[in-house]
């Protein structure tokens, strides 16, 4: 199964629920509540498909586009449930790649949200 590593990009995250991991997992490794309203995925500007992401309770972020947390600076890229959605609607989809996924799920967040 992929790793979820603390300098997580949007493709390892795919690649580690497409390959069955589970969101209580992903959770307890990123010391996050599963019980949160809402987990937020966020990523480090500058924004790019390999910039790092980060995962904020909305709770903390009040649902800001933009968020700084420390030095850093990130942007919204989704909610937890979209992605987890989006993963369900590709599940047995070997057709596309995790590249591709990411490519068109970061350029929906990017350019059509």
């Amino acid at each position: 199964m992929g790793e979820v590593g603390l300098c997580m990009k949007l493709i390892d995250l795919i690649a580690f629920f497409r390959q069955g991991g589970a969101f209580e997992d992903f959770c307890k490794t990123q010391g996050l509540s599963k019980d949160s309203e809402v987990i937020e995925i966020y990523v480090l500007e500058p924004i790019s498909l390999d910039s790092p992401l980060e995962f904020f309770p909305i709770e903390e972020t009040g649902g800001q586009i933009e968020f700084r947390s420390g030095e850093f600076l990130y942007h919204n890229l989704f909610d937890f449930f979209y992605f987890l959605e989006v993963i369900e609607d590709v599940k047995g989809n070997k057709k596309i790649t995790d590249l591709e996924l990411a490519q068109k799920i970061f350029s929906y967040a990017i350019k059509d949200a």
